[in-house]
């Protein structure tokens, strides 16, 4: 146990020191009050994706936060974060989006890294357009971020989500790899895994394939309320979100050990691949407005949302932060 806790403390300060280099002088915390609250409730979820927010514990209370709260959730957020039992979590943009617009106070505050996806398939499956008819497997179940994604896919290459693909919803990759459904779609650490074993074949990465690499997956959202009455806690809840994904660029090795301690996964291996894979660092290219309107336009062409893609981001987005943090960089 000692040695357990040495090693923790010990990647802790050094991926703290890294972080704070990365981001330079100008994020120091004496440039701004503290939080207006000390507490801080953060969605726990399993995966290497969403490591920022795994990890991110010591640097919030480096900021401020005495009272940090890893809230068990379902796998995309979104709706808790909305219902208030969640300040702030990691989640899918085609997720913040439904949920938007079904009237939650989900606030979209800054994109965080695209990727996350891979979808597998067996032969005679090569392309999107081959899934007409055939059976996709959801993990997380219709309605989950997955089933939102598989189904934008699917409307970009002219299939209809509910007519053409028969929708499975299993537990594990299992049944995919045995024969009996015809796709998977993955997150890590499962890509590496259906490779570790030579399962299916990849038919879209949305880390690498264009359009879909070219826009933000995972996004930090807060619940409204949260944002509008404390405003420096929010902002100090994303520099440690930012400094976080750094830390997961910079010292991956780090990284996915802390995930193996936390219980966030449970293989090394795959969760260091995932994280070498992942571009972290896209924060601070990418336009997460841009994102938030890509994802709500396709989904608003299938029918899944009914409000236009310019209201969603109008009253459900807040980029201030992030552009100050932006700016404090540059400096």
């Amino acid at each position: 146990m000692q040695m357990t806790q040495t090693r923790r403390h010990f990647l802790t300060s050094t991926s703290l020191a890294a972080a704070a280099g990365i981001l330079g002088a100008r994020a120091s915390l004496a440039d701004e009050p503290p939080p207006e609250v000390t507490t801080v409730r953060l969605a726990k979820q399993l995966g290497t994706c969403i490591a920022p927010q795994s990890i991110s514990e010591e640097i919030l209370r480096a900021e401020g936060f005495t009272d940090v709260r890893y809230m068990k959730t379902p796998p995309a957020p979104a709706k808790l974060i909305g219902l208030g039992e969640v300040d702030f979590g990691l989640s899918m943009a085609p997720s913040i989006i439904i949920h938007q617009d079904a009237g939650l106070p989900v606030m979209a505050l800054a994109g965080v890294h695209p990727g996350c996806w891979e979808l597998f398939a067996h032969p005679p499956v090569r392309t999107i357009s081959d899934l007409k008819g055939k059976k996709v497997d959801i993990p997380d179940g219709l309605g989950s971020s997955g089933h939102l994604y598989v189904a934008i896919l699917a409307a970009h290459v002219g299939l209809d989500p509910q007519r053409d693909i028969n929708w499975v919803t299993s537990l594990d990759m299992e049944p995919f790899a045995r024969g009996e459904v015809d796709a998977f779609l993955a997150s890590s650490p499962d890509p590496e895994e259906l490779r570790a074993r030579n399962v299916g074949k990849v038919i879209l990465n949305s880390t690498t394939d264009a359009p879909w690499s070219h826009y933000f997956c995972c996004m930090l959202a807060g619940n409204a309320e949260y944002v509008q009455k404390y405003p420096t806690a929010t902002k100090r809840v994303l520099r440690a979100i930012i400094k976080a994904a750094e830390m997961c660029a910079a010292e991956p090795e780090q990284v996915a050990q802390r995930l193996i301690d936390g219980g966030f996964t449970t293989n090394y291996e795959y969760s260091l691949q995932s994280l070498k894979n992942l571009p972290y660092r896209t924060w601070r290219e990418y336009d997460p407005e841009d994102s938030l309107r890509f994802y709500a336009l396709r989904l608003h062409e299938v029918g899944m949302i009914t409000s236009s893609p310019n209201q969603l981001i109008a009253e459900g987005t807040d980029w201030r932060f992030l552009n100050e943090l932006k700016r404090e960089l540059k400096a």
